[in-house]
């Protein structure tokens, strides 16, 4: 019988299959809840999804949110003063996911950077924590960071899939690193590599739900239980407990965003 808490530090439950797999948000907290998931964050991609996001999860107290504009939406509307708006709503404890993607979308480069430097400034100015997306621009992503005294608010890397020296130039600016399904997979051999580096004091874990879905649920969409399975596969490869993985993560998630 699992006995330790975990926390999903990053899902997208506005996306998940309510037709077919959950009946409703209430059924996905359920499971959730058996799996000993007991915090869950919800982030937001879009300025025009937020609000029927925070509809979706307001009547449960352990899961949270966050608000901002994704790299590759950044072609969506966008109003910074909306955005602010939503940065204050009680239910809101981060800023993101922002960040850059060059991998998918190079050509819409010049906004991405914008719409994170914007950001950045909203998250130091509220002092709520980043959430942050990097593909394929990790010296831009650290320079923005920096430019923006995002050492002020911290953060997390999320959905970590860079190098070890990108991890520890982030975690000397405060930001927490977040370990997702990927590291499961057969392909990942690098990533292991860095997760055995990593300080359990600054390692988060996430579904980052419906995609990413760990071994051995692979192929399937994924959900917040499976989180459990993120933290099994860290604590082998560390040579950790489940307990003492699940007892950090959970701490830092509080440490970080509440």
């Amino acid at each position: 019988m699992v006995k330790e808490m975990f926390v999903d530090s990053h899902c997208h439950l506005d996306k998940l299959d309510y037709e077919d797999l959950h009946q409703g948000i209430e059924d996905v907290v359920t499971k959730a809840r058996a799996a000993k998931v007991n915090k869950l964050l919800s982030v937001g991609v879009t300025l025009d999804s937020f609000p029927k996001m925070i509809e979706l999860i307001n009547g449960f107290d352990e899961v949270y949110a966050s608000c901002g504009v994704h790299p590759l939406d950044v072609e969506s509307p966008f109003d910074l003063a909306k955005l602010t708006e939503y940065a204050n709503h009680p239910k809101v404890v981060a800023i993101g996911e922002t960040g850059l993607d060059f991998h998918y979308k190079p050509e819409t480069a010049a906004l991405q950077r914008t719409r994170f430097e914007q950001q950045v400034a909203l998250a130091v100015n509220v002092d709520k924590p980043l959430i942050i997306h990097t593909r394929n621009a990790q010296q831009e992503t650290l320079d923005i960071l920096k430019q923006g005294h995002a050492e002020r608010c911290s953060g997390v890397i999320h959905c970590f899939t860079e190098d070890l020296p990108f991890a520890k130039a982030a975690m000397e600016l405060g930001f927490y690193i977040s370990i997702s399904g990927i590291v499961t997979f057969r392909a990942a051999a690098e990533l292991k590599e860095v997760v055995k580096a990593l300080p359990l004091e600054r390692l988060l874990i996430e579904t980052d739900s419906p995609y990413l879905a760990p071994v051995p649920h692979r192929g399937k969409e994924n959900q917040p239980a499976y989180v459990v399975e993120v933290a099994q596969y860290i604590a082998q490869l560390k040579g950790e407990s489940l307990g003492t993985v699940a007892q950090h993560t959970s701490q830092n998630f509080q440490d970080l965003f509440l």
